[in-house]
């Protein structure tokens, strides 16, 4: 594995009050993650060499020899999948992702079968599983908590590192690199995401994984953001900082209808409601930011539409038939980047891409 991050040379408190992109140098072994928390860690540069990786290895694994020399890659190294908050796409992505590369697998996904129901703190929890495993993937409705474990951990004589997968309303970074590398693959023949107009439309106020893409995006030459909510959804002011800072074009709206003939990517999200102190979600219509398929008909022949799902109403099952719906194909893509990123931080990637192994 390759050497621990430099989280030893900052205290909790100054970390912690970073801005993400200051925060991002810390989490790096040279010019690879060590931990993975932030979409904010992630260059144009590494992007596009994780999206050649996905693609090399999902080519490897298509053959019976590629996928011997895959598991055989990190054979004897564990994983903990330690998921507090519900999740089934995600869990069952990494845990594919961990078997292609040969990782067994433990995990904990109810607290009430773990010593937390005895009292014991989540820290301590993920202090123990250091002991037993190589990494740590976490899922958490507690927004920062796998930025302090890596911190914690880091600061131990027994570091490894985290992947976040899923913190609070704050970060989704696997997501983010799984979208990306959807865009990658989509306009793979028309220049990559450059130049493309992303329209976001759902509850974009309390969508992570808006947040997360959002800022990957400005890692790509002139791409305009549309941002199409309910006024009481629409995407944080944080955000439009980012973005503002980054000098990217961008646009909110409540109309999504006159979005889409513009539109290179649609990306759905469903209403978060997980997050309703009180039920308010539901007072708020929706039925204006739902694609039906009438809205095929909008789009430009060689546009997509996207969903990180689950999925509730706001895309109709009847668009899934048209080949410009790719988020079935989205879904197959984070088990293949996720392996990639898993690889690189173990180190394997230079070995994959060196591999005589034969494509299919």
């Amino acid at each position: 594995m390759t050497a621990p991050c430099s989280l030893t040379e900052i205290g909790w408190e100054e970390f912690r009050a970073l801005p993400p992109d200051h925060k991002a140098v810390y989490l790096q072994a040279g010019a690879r993650e060590y931990h993975v928390l932030l979409a904010q860690q992630f260059s144009r540069e590494r992007l596009d060499a994780l999206g050649r990786l996905a693609t090399r290895i999902r080519r490897i694994a298509k053959a019976d020899e590629g996928r011997r020399y895959l598991r055989d890659l990190l054979a004897g190294r564990r994983a903990m999948l330690y998921f507090t908050q519900p999740s089934s796409r995600t869990f069952l992505s990494f845990c594919a992702a961990c078997q292609i590369l040969g990782m067994d697998i433990g995990e904990v996904r109810d607290t009430a079968v773990s010593s937390e129901f005895k009292g014991e703190s989540q820290e301590d929890s993920v202090r123990t599983f250091s002991s037993y495993f190589d990494l740590i993937i976490m899922r958490s409705q507690i927004g920062g908590l796998a930025e302090r474990m890596a911190w914690v951990l880091s600061n131990t004589d027994r570091p490894v590192p985290i992947i976040n997968a899923g913190s609070g309303k704050d970060q989704h970074p696997t997501q983010a690199l799984l979208d990306v590398y959807t865009l990658q693959r989509s306009f793979e023949r028309r220049g990559g995401p450059d130049g493309k107009t992303i329209v976001f439309v759902g509850d974009l106020a309390r969508g992570r994984t808006v947040r997360s893409l959002s800022w990957l995006l400005t890692r790509y030459r002139d791409v305009t953001q549309i941002f199409v909510a309910p006024p009481e959804l629409q995407i944080g002011e944080d955000v439009l900082g980012w973005l503002q800072q980054a000098g990217v074009q961008y646009e909110r709206t409540n109309d999504m209808a006159a979005c889409l003939p513009r539109a290179d990517a649609v990306y759905m999200t469903r209403i978060q409601d997980e997050w309703d102190a009180a039920g308010e979600s539901r007072r708020i219509p929706t039925e204006a930011f739902h694609f039906a398929r009438r809205h095929l008909d909008l789009l430009k022949p060689d546009a997509v539409v996207m969903h990180p799902f689950p999925r509730r109403q706001e895309i109709a099952p009847d668009v899934d038939s048209d080949p410009r719906a790719v988020y079935w194909r989205q879904m197959r893509n984070g088990m293949w980047i996720r392996a990639a990123l898993i690889a690189s931080v173990f180190g394997k990637d230079t070995a994959i891409e060196a591999s005589h192994v034969l494509d299919a």
